[in-house]
């Protein structure tokens, strides 16, 4: 695939969640670096251990820095904004990657602790998945702590297999065909 073909083509879209709050879902842009280290020192130990795999007290900032200004050509970001406070607030975040000459991408989802169990997960997954089949990819894959339970489960209803991760009992393996 040219790379002029995975260009993400994503209009914001609101999103009410089951409590009644509701979320601007967009793509990520440069200017959110300063909401997205905030967002991510919200974020608990637990919740930074879940997504990173390790205890990290800062992200660091080729992260970041990636995380804002994505390559269109190998990664999708998106970014779940409240409008609540009197600015909005970063409450979550969903990206997927790929490999130059590869046809699958490998996910990561993040969800601010209180707003934890609304459905916020599943509308970025779904939205992630809708990107990245409209861009010809053909399988999305992820790593997900064993002990991940809620993100297990939000996978199994998206219709991802889930498998042991060779060689790391710790992990799991979800893997989703788009095609």
């Amino acid at each position: 695939m040219e790379n002029d073909e995975k260009k993400a083509d994503f209009h914001p879209l609101s999103v009410t969640l089951r409590n009644g709050r509701s979320v601007l879902v967009r793509t990520i842009r440069p200017d959110d670096l300063d909401e997205i280290k905030a967002a991510f020192d919200r974020l608990c130990s637990e919740a930074r251990y879940t997504r990173f795999f390790t205890a990290v007290r800062a992200v660091p900032e080729n992260i970041v820095d990636s995380t804002v200004s994505p390559a269109p050509e190998r990664c999708i970001a998106l970014i779940a904004l409240s409008g609540e406070d009197p600015r909005e607030i970063a409450v979550g975040g969903a990206r997927c990657v790929t490999a130059p000459g590869t046809d699958i991408c490998e996910f990561a989802v993040t969800v601010a602790d209180d707003w934890h169990g609304l459905g916020l997960a599943r509308r970025l997954m779904e939205s992630l998945i809708g990107l990245a089949r409209s861009q010809g990819f053909k399988r999305m894959e992820g790593y997900v702590l064993s002990t991940n339970a809620s993100m297990r489960g939000l996978a199994k209803r998206l219709g991802f297999t889930d498998a042991p991760c060779p060689g790391d009992y710790t992990l799991r393996a979800l893997s989703l065909r788009l095609d």
